[in-house]
């Protein structure tokens, strides 16, 4: 079975850092790009990041989200991570990754076929 598993989400003050990891496993997901979308209680799942693996590695961030996270990928560990600093109370959410084919700016929840289950960021004032 196709899989996405995050990790390394958690609780942390305003101020500090975070780094989410995202494997893909098993009958792996077509990974192409890969991104991280966000959802907040009581808000629609959000684009949060995307790096596509070939075609120069393209990234793409949320413009709420530009200098403080950083989004990389390990070919060789099918594993792609997103480093959060100087978080925010606002970035609360449960954090996805999600996966698919293709190296194009893919920035939709509904662009995109292969999720993992979240992980819970929480961020503290």
């Amino acid at each position: 079975q196709a899989q996405l598993v995050e990790s390394g989400g958690g609780l942390v003050q305003a101020g500090g850092s975070l780094r989410l990891s995202c494997a893909a496993s098993g009958r792996s997901c077509t990974t192409n790009t890969m991104g991280w979308f966000r959802q907040a209680p009581g808000k629609e799942r959000e684009f949060v990041a995307a790096i596509s693996w070939g075609g120069g590695g393209n990234i793409y961030y949320a413009e709420s989200v530009k200098g403080r996270f950083t989004i990389s990928r390990d070919n060789a560990k099918s594993t792609v991570y997103l480093q959060m600093n100087n978080l925010k109370p606002e970035d609360t959410a449960v954090y996805y990754c999600a996966a698919r084919r293709g190296n194009q700016r893919w920035v939709k929840v509904d662009e995109y076929d292969c999720w993992g289950q979240g992980t819970q960021v929480t961020v503290s004032s």
